[in-house]
C-alpha cells in the first residue's frame, strides 16, 4: 500500500505517457522533447495523453537534449520604475506569442548585480538576452561578451554601450531633450535648470569639462544632456554649469539640487527633468521654496504616465514607446536565435512630447 501511494503521488514519465497513448516510449519521447519526426495523428494522441495524466516536460532535460529553452533573460535597471515595467510587458507579450518565456532580473542600476544576474542567465541556458545595461567603460562589458562567448545573442535595449557592436532598440534622446528645452525656450526662458547631470564629486565649470563627466554616466543620461546643450546653442543661451544638477542621482539630490538653483540671485525659471526621480525631487524643491509651477517655474519631465497627467496643474512629459521598445527588442532577439544574419541593427523609436499645463512664460521682474 505504501508503494502504491508513493507512485500515485509521483509525477507522470514518459513510459507512464506512451502507454496510456498506445504508442513507444521513444514516439512518446520525440514528441515531449520537440525533436525527431512524429506524425500528425501520434503527436496529437501523445499530447492529449499527457495532458489527461498530468505530464509536465522536464524544460531542463529538453534543453540538454535539443540545445533550446525556449526562454529569454532580462536585465533591466528597475522592474518597479513604470518605465522598464513598461518595456517588459512588451518584451513578455511578443515573446509569448512565438512560445518563449521570459525570466526578468532586477539590477538596481549596479553593475556587480547586472554581472551577477548575467551569469544566472548564463546558467540557466537561456535562448537570448535583452538588456538595460549599466556598462560604461570598456573594463564592464566582459559580462555581455562572456554571453555571446557562449552562443548566447545579446540586444541592448534603452540604452548603448561604448565599445560593444550590438543590436540596440532605443530613443533618440538627444532629439527629445532638445525639442523639450525648445519648447522651454520657446516660452521665453533662457534660465532653464537640467535635472539628472553628471554623478561628479565637484562641480564641472566649463561645457567640455561637463561632458567628460557625463561621458562616464549611463548613455542615456549624456546624451540627453547633449540634447540641453544643443538647444540652447541653437538659441544663443549662455551655458550657466549652476544650473546643471551634479552629484548622486537620487531624489533627494535632486531636490537639493533645484533649491539650490532656485535660490541664486539670477535664478532658474524653468526646470527640465530627465527622470521620474528628478521631477518629484523637483515639485518638493518648488513647493518648499513657496514657488507654484508654471507661474512661477516651468516644468517638463521624461516619461509620461498616468500621475503625471492628474497632477494639479498636469505636467508636460516626454512619452517614451515603452511597450512598442520592448516588442521591437525581443522581434530582434528571436530574429538572432532564429539564425538571421544581418548588419547590427540600431532601431531608434520615436517620443512624443505631450503638452499639458505645466509650461508658461518666465515671471516678470
Amino acid at each position: 500500500m505504501a508503494a502504491e501511494r508513493e507512485r500515485a503521488s509521483s509525477p507522470p514519465t514518459i513510459s507512464e505517457v506512451a502507454t496510456a497513448a498506445g504508442v513507444g516510449r521513444a514516439t512518446a519521447a520525440r514528441t515531449l522533447g520537440g525533436y525527431g519526426y512524429v506524425s500528425p495523428e501520434l503527436r496529437e494522441r501523445v499530447l492529449a495523453a499527457a495532458e489527461q495524466i498530468g505530464y509536465r516536460t522536464n524544460a531542463l532535460a529538453r534543453s540538454m537534449s535539443t540545445g533550446v529553452t525556449h526562454t529569454l533573460g532580462v536585465i533591466v535597471a528597475d522592474i518597479g520604475n513604470p518605465f522598464f515595467a513598461g518595456v517588459v510587458r512588451g518584451i513578455s507579450d511578443t515573446s509569448r506569442e512565438r512560445g518563449f518565456d521570459t525570466i526578468v532580473l532586477s539590477t538596481h542600476e549596479d553593475l556587480d548585480e547586472e554581472i551577477a544576474a548575467m551569469n544566472v542567465l548564463i546558467d540557466k541556458r537561456v535562448d537570448g538576452v535583452i538588456v538595460a545595461s549599466a556598462a560604461v567603460e570598456r573594463a564592464d562589458v566582459a559580462h555581455l561578451t562572456a554571453a555571446i562567448d557562449h552562443s548566447i545573442p545579446v540586444v541592448l535595449v534603452d540604452r548603448e554601450v561604448s565599445h560593444l557592436d550590438l543590436d540596440a532598440v532605443v530613443i533618440d534622446n538627444r532629439e527629445a531633450a532638445r525639442g523639450a528645452v525648445d519648447t522651454l525656450i520657446d516660452a521665453g526662458h533662457t534660465r532653464i535648470g537640467f535635472v539628472w547631470g553628471p554623478s561628479a564629486d565637484e562641480r564641472p565649470t566649463t561645457r567640455r569639462e561637463l561632458l567628460a563627466a557625463a561621458s562616464k554616466n549611463l548613455w542615456t543620461d549624456a546624451e540627453r544632456l547633449r540634447g540641453y546643450l544643443d538647444a540652447l546653442d541653437d538659441a544663443g543661451i549662455r551655458f550657466d554649469p549652476d544650473l546643471v544638477m551634479v552629484g548622486e542621482k537620487t531624489e533627494s539630490r535632486a531636490t537639493d539640487e533645484v533649491a539650490r538653483m532656485l535660490a541664486l540671485p539670477d535664478r532658474a525659471t524653468a526646470i527640465f527633468c530627465t527622470e521620474t526621480d528628478a521631477m518629484t525631487g523637483s515639485l518638493r524643491a518648488v513647493r518648499a521654496a513657496g514657488l507654484a509651477y508654471p507661474a512661477d517655474v516651468s516644468l517638463i519631465g521624461f516619461d509620461d504616465s498616468s500621475w503625471a497627467a492628474v497632477m494639479d496643474p498636469p505636467l508636460t512629459m516626454i512619452a517614451q514607446p515603452m511597450h512598442a521598445l520592448g516588442a521591437q527588442a525581443a522581434a530582434t532577439l528571436l530574429a538572432l536565435i532564429d539564425g538571421e544574419t544581418t548588419p547590427r541593427s540600431r532601431h531608434t523609436l520615436e517620443t512624443r512630447l505631450v503638452s499639458r499645463a505645466s509650461v508658461a512664460p518666465p515671471p516678470v521682474t
